[in-house]
């Protein structure tokens, strides 16, 4: 079986600045996969390629049956529909929430399938009412962000982005902003959709939960991948001197 995600050599400047430098590395369907690393190392530039939030100069992602490829030179076939195709399939889950403000969790959840997917509005509620069931927010759906804690604001970041059935899951540092009595629970969910199958990447600093929960781990340093593997290899025997470094610094 074909890896659900493939990304092939990517590059990606700002300027004269070399943020990624020939990334590659694969994602089976229904693993998680975390990457680690220095702060200004890539990892959110890299994810966010992975959605086509941010337009790398080179390289290719595949993910399912959607290709984005670009030459040398930036330029890709059918890039507008590729792009489009892309997002379709990926769910993302931002540092800052990124809910609307003057909207109810409800209407937050069911905005993109009634837009994008142009689902109608009742077949719509009642999915994002089983998603937020899911992240124990169902008694919230009719509240505004303003009135739930951080760590209701990001499952129910989750649960919009589940509302859409992506193929894969994306999260940029979800727990970063939460204060750390509410990490926790943000991350369980994350564990929930691990064990329901959910393809899922994660950008965190969250170690024990990369240690005791990932598949694989990707580490990157100086917009490089340095190495990969199962966490019981990185954490206990790291190959590269920089991964040995960033890890006695968190754990």
């Amino acid at each position: 079986m074909n890896p659900l995600i493939s990304v092939s050599n990517i590059e990606k400047r700002f300027g004269e600045a070399s943020a990624l430098r020939g990334i590659s590395f694969d994602v089976e369907v229904s693993e998680l996969t975390v990457i680690i690393g220095p702060s200004g190392c890539g990892k959110s530039t890299l994810l966010r390629c992975l959605n086509g939030l941010e337009l790398f100069d080179s390289g290719r992602v595949r993910i399912g049956d959607v290709t984005l490829e670009l030459d040398a030179s930036g330029h890709g076939r059918n890039l507008n529909a590729s792009l489009r195709q892309l997002r379709e399939e990926v769910g993302m889950v931002f540092q800052s929430f990124n809910l609307f403000p003057h909207l109810t969790v409800l209407e937050n959840a069911v905005l993109a399938p009634v837009t994008v997917r142009k689902i109608d509005r009742k077949t719509a509620e009642e999915r994002a009412s089983d998603f937020l069931k899911k992240v124990g927010l169902r008694d919230r759906m009719n509240y505004y962000p303003s009135q739930l804690s951080g760590g209701q604001q990001q499952r129910a970041a989750i649960a919009r982005a589940l509302t859409m059935s992506p193929k894969v899951m994306l999260y940029d540092e979800p727990t970063s902003a939460l204060d750390p009595g509410l990490v926790g629970e943000v991350l369980s969910i994350m564990r929930q959709l691990d064990d329901e199958g959910m393809t899922q990447v994660v950008v965190t600093h969250e170690m024990n939960f990369a240690r005791d929960v990932a598949d694989k781990v990707l580490v990157l340093a100086d917009g490089e991948l340095i190495e990969a593997g199962p966490p019981e290899l990185i954490f206990s025997d790291p190959r590269d001197p920089r991964t040995r470094n960033f890890l006695q610094r968190y754990l």
